[in-house]
């Protein structure tokens, strides 16, 4: 038996009204969701420590993910997993052209731009006709961010120069110090949002992806901070009854050292 039908007979055996698993069998589609989203951080998680083990195993977990989602469409005789392994093998085929094509579109290989005509021409069939549409609603705020205001400049809808972002930056920020001098947290919440929205633009004028940029802020805040802290607990100090003044000098020295 190949691994995947074995997989597809496991999933039905937990789902089967009789002798399944009551858990599996009280889940939908939304309780079903956050894990699928969670299977999908801890495969990147694996792929940002290089363990390789762990990627084999997360990217399992993550295949569940699909063939529960799979299973339950297939009870509500929707689609089942077949469908999604075809739609997604025609969805490849269709988009690369220049590799399952005809011998013209071979030979011509891939074109600038061609991916995301690809992708208009597909959207052009939905009800929803709108330039934005299909930008999910479930993707991390920043990545969203990324992809509304990408999608918003193929119709020219963007600022023509960095320096425009720039300066739509500092206006965010004077209207959110103007919040906070109000002391109006709606209008605060509202105005930092903007002020991300400007700075994420300002990363794809820079063609940054501002969700990598700041998991390695993070990364690297994490490992100077322990750092930091390492040293003065070995020493038997305590961080918090350390001054702000020799926290920012123990800061800067776990910096040094890690340069």
């Amino acid at each position: 038996m190949r691994s995947i039908e074995r997989l597809l007979e496991v999933m039905q055996t937990l789902r089967d009204p009789q002798d399944g698993c009551p858990w599996d069998l009280q889940q939908n589609f939304s309780t079903i969701a956050p894990y699928t989203i969670e299977e999908a951080y801890e495969v990147a998680d694996a792929i940002a420590r290089e363990d390789l083990d762990g990627l084999r195993d997360e990217l399992g977990d993550l295949l569940f993910q699909i063939v529960f989602h799979a299973r339950m469409a297939e009870e509500a005789q929707a689609f089942d997993f077949n469908d999604v392994a075809s739609g997604i093998s025609d969805k490849m085929i269709r988009r690369h052209p220049h590799v399952f094509g005809s011998d013209e579109q071979r030979q011509d290989g891939q074109q600038d731009g061609s991916w995301e005509q690809i992708k208009a021409a597909e959207r052009s069939t939905d009800a929803d006709d709108s330039v934005l549409a299909g930008v999910a609603l479930a993707l991390p705020a920043l990545k969203r961010a990324q992809k509304l205001g990408k999608r918003a400049a193929t119709v020219g809808f963007d600022w023509p120069e960095r320096q425009g972002v720039r300066e739509k930056i500092h206006e965010e920020l004077e209207e959110l110090e103007e919040a906070v001098g109000e002391r109006d947290q709606c209008q605060m919440e509202e105005e930092f949002g903007d002020l991300l929205f400007a700075v994420v633009n300002l990363a794809r004028h820079l063609d940054i992806d501002p969700e990598k940029a700041l998991s390695g802020a993070n990364h690297k805040f994490e490992k100077r901070f322990r750092e930091m802290e390492r040293v003065v607990v070995d020493g038997g100090k305590s961080l918090k009854r350390l001054s702000l003044a020799v926290l920012n000098q123990e800061w800067r020295a776990a910096k040094k050292r890690l340069s």
